[in-house]
């Protein structure tokens, strides 16, 4: 089947681990197509990225003229052209930072990642999140948290990046829940509000015990008939909460924006809300894109 001609005057790529997402843009910033994939980073080997990147723009005629701006993993050691890390404190790296891939099809680039020496984090993703949430709220200063499978808690002063730190939390949960013997006990889905009230606090007031009182869950499924569901909530709850006591002197401190509007981030802002934590709320809907199109905007200026 032919697909119609389409003349993007740009495109934006936010590539993962597991997926990678594509807009087709206008000059102006407006979105002319979105699609989307499963060939994330982690599928593929180096010379498979512009093969991937040319189907997913079928429909626009190659054009070495064509900018493609590039975040995430694409830009990792395993991705498709290595985007050398900047430095914390920073501003949110941009174009004039961006690394030129190989491509006989796009003028491909690749926006950089973030490093901090000590204690030693990287991310590569969030950053043009970030990006995008200071192009709408240039004077925001406070605490980003990014929920993910990588959870990063992302300090701001000033438009710039002064420290972050990454919590595994997210593949802990999916770990023990798929492959630990908490799979048992746990509910691959539904959800118990109080059941995490419960977990959160547990977890917060007590991180040194987060160990047993894992354990716990499956000791009250085969006891006391602790439902699959509540357990599931419970185990969300816990880790979380073991999380909001290592970062306790950033939400305690400063107004914290929590990025992302799906039930993780629901369950952080919630977790916060009830320890009394300042919230900041962001009417931003996709702020990987929003920091993609500050990149071009760049772009557009010098050249």
């Amino acid at each position: 089947m032919s697909i119609d001609a389409i003349h993007p005057d740009w495109v934006a790529v936010d590539w993962g681990t597991t997926h990678v997402r594509v807009w087709l843009m206008s000059h102006d910033g407006r979105v002319l197509d979105h699609r989307r994939s499963d060939q994330g980073m982690g599928r593929l080997d180096q010379d498979q990225f512009e093969p991937v990147l040319t189907d997913l723009l079928a429909g626009v005629p190659p054009s070495q003229s064509l900018p493609v701006l590039i975040c995430g993993m694409a830009g990792s050691r395993q991705g498709w052209t290595e985007a050398p890390y900047v430095a914390t404190p920073c501003s949110p790296p941009g174009i004039g930072q961006a690394t030129r891939a190989r491509c006989k099809t796009w003028d491909v680039r690749i926006l950089p990642g973030v490093k901090q020496a000590s204690p030693a984090d990287v991310m590569r993703g969030e950053e043009t999140q970030i990006a995008g949430v200071l192009l709408e709220e240039p004077t925001f200063s406070g605490v980003l948290c990014l929920p993910g499978t990588h959870n990063k808690w992302v300090r701001i002063v000033k438009g710039r990046i002064v420290s972050f730190q990454t919590f595994m939390t997210g593949e802990l949960f999916a770990l023990l829940e798929g492959q630990s013997v908490l799979r048992h006990s746990v509910a691959t889905r539904g959800w118990d509000a109080d059941a995490f009230d419960i977990g959160v606090s547990q977890g917060l007031d007590q991180p040194h015990a987060l160990a047993g009182a894992l354990f716990s869950l499956r000791a009250e499924s085969l006891l006391n008939d602790l439902s699959g569901t509540a357990a599931r909530a419970r185990l969300s709850g816990l880790l979380i909460g073991a999380e909001l006591a290592a970062t306790r002197p950033l939400w305690r401190d400063h107004k914290v924006a929590v990025l992302g509007g799906n039930d993780v981030a629901q369950s952080y802002e919630a977790a916060l809300a009830a320890q009394g934590a300042v919230l900041h709320a962001l009417d931003i809907d996709t702020p990987t894109l929003s920091g993609l199109r500050a990149a071009y905007a760049h772009l557009k200026e010098t050249t």
